[in-house]
């Protein structure tokens, strides 16, 4: 009886552990959306008390003089938060991918991972026409 409680406590740790890690697999490598934030980066820290990740705002603004909207971002390697670093102080925009449900904050503290920055062009370099504007109807 007792060999046979201990058997199945096994048995239910193993396939509880084997889900949590196909559930943590499945999460960092499905991604629930994609998109583009232009800004300021206003803060970029490695922090974390076991897992140290780096974590960092941007400052969003729409207009000047307009009050910023903060983005909060996780950026997951190191060569990726150097690239964000030497752009601080410019106009950058952060390609970034939104992964929903992590079990864990050891990957990151928000669900936005930023996997490319660039600067953003100056006003007067040519610009591509967006679809149905203006330019492009006449």
């Amino acid at each position: 009886m007792k060999s046979n409680f201990l058997r199945n406590v096994i048995v239910t740790f193993v396939v509880l552990t084997l889900l949590l890690m196909g559930w943590t697999w499945l999460s960092l490598n499905w991604t629930y959306s994609e998109g583009e934030r232009a800004g300021y980066v206003q803060k970029l820290s490695k922090k974390g008390w076991l897992c140290k990740t780096w974590e960092g705002e941007l400052a969003l603004v729409t207009m000047p003089g307009a009050i910023p909207e903060k983005f909060t971002f996780t950026v997951p390697d190191d060569a990726t938060a150097r690239r964000v670093n030497a752009l601080a102080g410019e106009r950058v925009v952060l390609q970034y991918q939104q992964h929903k449900f992590i079990p864990t904050s050891c990957f990151g503290d928000t669900e936005y991972f930023v996997v490319d920055a660039n600067k953003v062009r100056e006003a007067n370099a040519p610009t591509v026409p967006l679809p149905n504007s203006p330019q492009l109807t006449r």
